[in-house]
């Protein structure tokens, strides 16, 4: 079984203009579907995905109730939406009390999209409602590539909010800091935080990737791809091929992510 942690689908009257959007932004990065969640579905099919986590972003405040009742039209068993809010949303509580009651497991925030630093203390409401709520919050981490330059999300900065909510469920997206691989060996490796290694190998220096993956703890390890700005496939092979024990690699590809999507409801549970 393969567990995509970090993948991207738009309804379908937006996908188009979306992808456009996003290429235009990012200096014409090539696409692996067509943005849809049935092109989503096919790619993963082609990859032999099981599951995906789809990860919506609100560049809006006002975008949140539609990106939530989506999510709740297209979950299912192969797609795990997770919600996403504005830094500015005027009641942040309510809003996450909404997702939680709703059973999403988590949420996407992406700090240069949505323009707020990830340790801005205006942001700490929002993380203290998601870490009462036992909920996943997945970031963007590091450079990005329609922004460069941009420290937003360094690693530093990741490791400020995990050590102020140390309790709060976090995964963060390209292997802890895309691009910026050398400081997450420095500041994240080690640490009770999810990796999510989605366009981390194909740029990453091998020896950089193996120090991070040799310290950092296995079971915080997630495979994501980014689809559609990689191909699932290539993704899943380029992991395959790593000549990491197969232990590790199940672990890494599905064995984490049922964990951490299963550990609210089990917590759940347990109340």
């Amino acid at each position: 079984m393969i567990i995509d942690f970090h993948t991207h689908a738009f309804p379908d009257h937006l996908a188009e203009r979306a992808l456009q959007t996003l290429q235009d932004n990012s200096g014409g990065l090539p696409v692996h579907h067509d943005g849809s969640v049935g092109g989503l579905l096919d790619s993963m099919d082609r990859a032999g995905v099981e599951v995906s986590v789809i990860a919506s972003i609100a560049t809006r405040p006002g975008q949140f109730e539609n990106i939530l009742a989506w999510s709740k039209k297209i979950r299912g068993r192969r797609l795990i939406p997770f919600a996403s809010l504005h830094p500015q949303c005027p009641d942040p509580a309510a809003a996450i009390g909404s997702i939680a009651a709703e059973g999403m497991p988590g949420v996407k925030l992406h700090a240069l999209y949505q323009e707020f630093f990830l340790d801005d203390r205006a942001v700490y409401p929002i993380y203290e409602e998601l870490q009462a709520h036992k909920l996943i919050l997945l970031i963007h981490a590091g450079y990005d590539i329609a922004f460069p330059g941009n420290r937003q999300a360094e690693p530093r900065r990741i490791l400020t909010l995990h050590r102020d909510f140390p309790r709060l469920k976090l995964v963060a997206a390209h292997l802890g800091g895309w691009s910026l691989w050398d400081e997450v060996l420095e500041n994240l490796a080690g640490e009770d935080i999810y990796l999510e290694g989605s366009m981390a190998i194909d740029y990453c220096a091998p020896d950089t990737l193996q120090a991070i993956l040799n310290r950092h703890d296995e079971r915080r390890v997630l495979f994501g791809s980014d689809a559609p700005w990689t191909d699932q496939s290539r993704e899943v092979n380029s992991w395959q091929t790593l000549g990491l024990p197969d232990r590790q690699l199940e672990k890494i590809f599905s064995l984490n992510a049922q964990a951490l999507l299963g550990s609210r409801e089990e917590e759940d549970d347990a109340r």
